[in-house]
Parts: structure tokens; sequence; C-alpha cells
């Protein structure tokens, strides 16, 4: 687990409070790929961060035991959610039975483990017939405004501030011999300025640039916005990119 895996646990409040959800359509679709209902599902959530896609399948009715390394993530996760059975540990090496799960999840988290060695453990605790979900949210490059903000991210950062980091650049996300399914879910939110440019801070391009380079950052950007959303009202569009393979 590298230092910008773990780069989060410092913002984990704002992380929470600021980084969006998922729209319901992503849980039908992964409802469609298992082709069983949450409810009543045992999911296990790897990677859960502050337990956002968490709290999305126990509103589904699955049965969630979350995993995750950070202790600030944990932490925070804990706090709000004290009721889900949580795991310390990564998606490398699972401390979970064979076969107890029919569902195994990795929100906004796969493209930070070893993927060979994540693959084993997920078909490894998958009941057979189980899924594997993969998803993240991506900032809808069609939308100029976005697209724009991105180009000021690489510039600034090397990085772009959404999304799954190149992980689709580093290969494939699944074996190649592995039967997919791949779907796009497309959705939008409206946040303040002020909640926009947190969840901007909470991506580790910035958690790695350090306080005053971030804070630099952030002064312009919100400039930028302003002549974009003079009232101060974001409308951040996304795409949900789920991939999906069953046992």
């Amino acid at each position: 687990m590298t230092a910008r895996a773990l780069s989060f646990d410092v913002v984990a409040e704002l992380y929470d409070t600021s980084r969006p959800g998922y729209p319901p359509a992503l849980f039908d679709a992964v409802e469609d790929a298992a082709g069983r209902p949450l409810a009543g599902a045992h999911a296990v959530d790897v990677g859960a961060g502050t337990g956002i896609a968490t709290r999305s399948l126990l509103a589904r009715g699955a049965r969630v035991t979350a995993v995750e390394p950070g202790p600030g993530m944990a932490g925070r996760l804990h706090a709000v959610l004290p009721g889900v059975p949580l795991v310390r540990a990564v998606g490398d090496a699972l401390p979970l039975a064979d076969a107890c799960a029919d569902l195994v999840t990795y929100a906004q988290s796969w493209h930070w483990t070893d993927r060979a060695r994540a693959f084993a453990e997920a078909l490894r605790v998958l009941r057979p017939g189980g899924t594997l979900a993969l998803f993240w949210n991506v900032a809808d490059q069609t939308v100029p405004w976005l697209a724009a903000q991105n180009a000021r991210l690489r510039a600034h950062g090397g990085d772009g501030g959404h999304g799954v980091h190149g992980a689709r650049e580093q290969g494939p996300l699944l074996p190649d011999s592995v039967p997919t399914t791949h779907r796009r879910v497309s959705w939008s939110r409206q946040v303040t300025l002020d909640e926009h440019l947190g969840n901007l801070s909470t991506h580790s391009v910035f958690r790695m640039l350090g306080e005053s380079t971030t804070a630099a950052f952030l002064t312009a950007e919100r400039q930028a916005l302003l002549d974009v959303f003079p009232d101060g009202t974001v409308e951040e569009a996304y795409v949900v990119d789920l991939v999906t393979t069953r046992r």
C-alpha cells in the first residue's frame, strides 16, 4: 500500500462530506450484472474509505462487511456506520473466509491494488455465481468546464483530480481471459463552490503536493469557476465507470 493510497487519512472527514455518492442507476446495473437483488446479499466493500458506497449498499438491503486499511478513513467509517463490521486490511490479502460473499465491490479503490493478487482474493471470497464489481465516479470530460479544469489539474500537478488516476493506462483492469461487462452511468449533482473545492482538495494529487501548493491552486481555481458559475452553485457531471465479472 503506497503513501499516496493512504494519503486520504488526514482529510477523512472532508472526504466523507464532500466526495460524491453514487446514483441509484449504478446499483440497478450492479443487480442486473449479478442476476440478483442486493437485498439480502452479503457484500464485501473493499477499500471502503469512509463508507460512501457502503451506505448505498446498505440502503439497497445488502449486508455489508467493510474492508479499509487506512486508520483515519476506517475511523470515520466506524463513527458514521458503527453497526457495520469493519476489517482493517487491503484487498491483496483479505482476512475473510472462502466463499463467504455474494458481491465484492471496489468503489474508487481497485487502482490502488496489486491487481493479480486482489483478483485472486476476490474470487476466493466470492461464492459460486458471486459478482466482483469495480466502479469509479469519473468527471465527464465531454463537459467543457470539466475538461478545462482537468487540463489545469494536469498542468499543475501532473495528474487529473477526478476518477481512476490512469487505472486503465496501467493495463487491463481484470485478466484478459476473464469475461466482463462494462457499463457507464451518467449523472450529476449541484454543490456549492466551497463543496466542489473541498472535493477537489481531497484527491490524492493534492495530498501529495502539500498544503501550500494546494491552497495556491484552489485560490486560482475559485476565480476560474466563478467565471463559469457566478452564483457559486457548481453543476458537477460524472460518468460512473462500472466493470463486473461473475465467479
